[in-house]
């Protein structure tokens, strides 16, 4: 006599197929805002150490409304008529609004503290790659609201994009930073790997 048993396969892989499912079906929704992992350090944490200030200094408080994207927009001009000069170093916005030129860095770390001394909130400052195919890294900021997330990117953009109006491929984060918090993309690897 052979025993039949109730449920065709073992239990853990029922479990674990329920678990990848779930997980599966969490991110196919979240493809235009990419899934960071938190982790404790990254590849740029030592270049970082001249801007962590910025990162987690404390935002003013926020009258609980949004920031007026016409305001950002100024700011991102203002940044975006600054000429591009590649710094090794970090820049901290103080140096940026002293020096001639800045690069996508310095530029996105000044817009950074802009808004976070106006009270925006959910702020990221993002490392990564303009496009799939870019040769070099590139660093904008990411700012989600109740309304949208947008891609705000001084050193290429005169306005902030919704992460929907940007093309499918561009901005692929690779690292991120919002006050102490440090996040990975999945595939983060990558990029360090080509520096």
């Amino acid at each position: 006599m052979v025993p039949i048993g109730l449920c065709p396969f073992p239990r853990k892989r029922v479990i674990g197929f329920v678990a990848f499912t779930f997980l599966v079906l969490s991110v196919v929704g979240g493809f235009a805002d990419p899934i960071l992992l938190s982790v404790k350090t990254t590849p740029f944490d030592r270049q970082m150490a001249r801007i962590q200030p910025v990162l987690v200094s404390a935002p003013t408080p926020s009258t609980d409304r949004e920031l007026p994207l016409r305001l950002i927009n100024r700011w991102i001009g203002e940044l975006r008529n600054i000429p591009y000069g590649f710094s090794v170093q970090w820049k901290t916005p103080a140096e940026v609004a002293r020096e001639t030129v800045a690069d996508c860095k310095g530029k996105a770390v000044a817009l950074y503290q802009e808004m976070a001394r106006h009270g925006a909130r959910g702020l990221q400052l993002v490392i990564g790659r303009r496009a799939p195919t870019s040769r070099s890294s590139h660093t904008w900021v990411q700012w989600t609201t109740a309304s949208a997330t947008y891609i705000l990117d001084p050193t290429i953009n005169w306005t902030a994009q919704t992460v929907d109006e940007v093309a499918d491929n561009s901005y692929v984060p690779y690292y991120a930073y919002a006050g102490h918090q440090k996040y990975r993309a999945p595939a983060a690897g990558a990029l360090y790997a080509r520096l």
